[in-house]
């Protein structure tokens, strides 16, 4: 009896994670569609097939449906724990090359463009999005970034102030290519044009960034 009580709340949990992922994919539909702020949690049921109290038990309200729909793609941009110490300039420059990598595939593909598009929209009715997408989305992506950079200078393979380091290397990786896709006057580059791009930037950084004696 206790197997098979234990065997449907194992069903009843992956059921509710599928719910959950419908919910959280009706509600970011919604808010591109809508807005954030003209945006119904009855809509978002609607959409989702369930009922408003499974909504807000799964979920909650429309401000964590947000949260969570941001949070989502952020977890993406963490940094591995076990994230190697550089030990020399030329695996920094690999490493640097894979996150630019990873960041520009990641913050490229049309459903995050459609993120920041709707906290600029949403910038006067709903500024929580643009606070959201800043605390949750930007700012995960500056941590990993300034914690390779504090992890190379510890190695003396730079010297500055990480986060300042990290910016350097962000104007670098995006030059002009995230207005241009917000826009929607420039395309997504493609997977060799982004490793392309990566590379190009690590090499600049480093250069901008000598080798101490």
């Amino acid at each position: 009896m206790a197997t098979a009580s234990r065997s449907k709340h194992r069903r009843e949990g992956g059921d509710e994670s599928g719910v959950r992922k419908r919910i959280l994919r009706a509600a970011f539909a919604a808010f591109t569609k809508n807005g954030y702020a003209t945006t119904s949690t009855l809509e978002i049921a609607k959409r989702a097939r369930v009922s408003k109290r499974d909504l807000y038990r799964l979920v909650g309200n429309k401000q964590q449906m947000l949260i969570a729909c941001i949070s989502e793609r952020a977890k993406r941009l963490e940094m591995p724990a076990d994230l190697p110490l550089p030990r020399d300039r030329e695996t920094l420059a690999q490493v640097l090359a894979s996150f630019g990598t990873k960041l520009v595939r990641e913050v490229s593909d049309p459903t995050v463009i459609g993120v920041f598009r709707l906290a600029i929209a949403e910038a006067v009715h709903a500024p929580e999005v643009a606070r959201t997408l800043n605390a949750i989305g930007r700012e995960t992506r500056r941590a990993a970034l300034r914690e390779i950079m504090a992890r190379a200078e510890m190695s003396r393979l730079l010297t500055g102030r990480p986060a300042e380091l990290a910016e350097q290397f962000f104007g670098l990786l995006w030059r002009d290519l995230m207005v241009s896709l917000l826009l929607g006057v420039a395309q997504r580059p493609t997977p060799r044009q982004i490793a392309g791009r990566a590379r190009d930037a690590a090499v600049a950084f480093l250069q901008l960034h000598p080798a101490t004696e």
